[in-house]
């Protein structure tokens, strides 16, 4: 069977699944201006608020999966992955919420009837959201465990931070305000810097000071690689 080519400048792009990443990945490919609103689409069935959310920002809603793919030369299946219905030529990729705001990490994976213009396109759509890396296939629930499910601990970390901060006297607008732009800036210190998270850790630390006291703490609490992997395994 010939495998159709795909224009790179003027692909339309459809979402099957309406939910919050398929909101986040067409946000933000929106915003980047990677496409227009309106070469987006979406289905959505009945549920009223979901099509008022994709429709704010411009993008077409249809009342069926089918006319989504119908208009649509890349289709975004975002929903489960046993619901591919045994198609082979697909790109699975597992991004993350942040693509809403242009900072998603998103892994892929080429399917084995997928060609490299086919990873090319994929890569080149995820990119305008985000940062793009590829693994094996075999390492996506691994992947899922770190970087799918990674910002919802971000944000308790982020919670928790200016909750202390609260706690301590500080007004709340402040404390969060804080607490966002730390981590932030540590994140970005990590991706410049090349340098090891434990390396920069230690920068900040001092002997017997209050730092390395609320790392102890942490660490008691189980903030830890192990701990992750077994919140993984559960």
């Amino acid at each position: 069977m010939e495998t159709l080519l795909i224009s790179a400048e003027s692909f339309e792009v459809g979402f099957i699944g309406a939910g919050k990443m398929a909101e986040s990945i067409a946000r933000g490919v929106v915003a980047s201006g990677m496409r227009p609103p309106n070469r987006n689409s979406t289905a959505v069935y009945s549920n009223l608020n979901r099509r008022q959310v994709f429709e704010s920002f411009g993008v077409n809603v249809f009342s069926s999966s089918e006319e989504v793919i119908k208009e649509s030369d890349v289709v975004i299946f975002s929903v489960k992955p046993q619901e591919w219905s045994g198609q082979d030529r697909f790109v699975r990729v597992m991004p993350n919420t942040p693509a809403a705001v242009g900072e998603a990490a998103s892994v892929m994976s080429l399917g084995t009837a997928a060609t490299e213009e086919d990873g090319a396109l994929v890569a080149k759509l995820f990119g305008s959201v985000g940062k793009m890396f590829k693994a094996d296939e075999k390492m996506f629930d691994a992947v899922t465990g770190l970087s799918g499910s990674g910002p919802a601990y971000i944000f308790l970390a982020i919670e928790a931070l200016a909750d202390g901060g609260v706690a301590a006297g500080l007004p709340r607008k402040l404390a969060l305000g804080l607490a966002s732009q730390t981590v932030l800036g540590g994140a970005t210190m990590v991706s410049k810097t090349g340098k090891h998270p434990g390396v920069l850790k230690d920068d900040v630390t001092s002997p017997g000071g209050t730092t390395i006291a609320g790392v102890h703490e942490l660490e008691k609490g189980s903030w830890s690689c192990k701990r992750f992997l077994e919140l993984q395994q559960w």
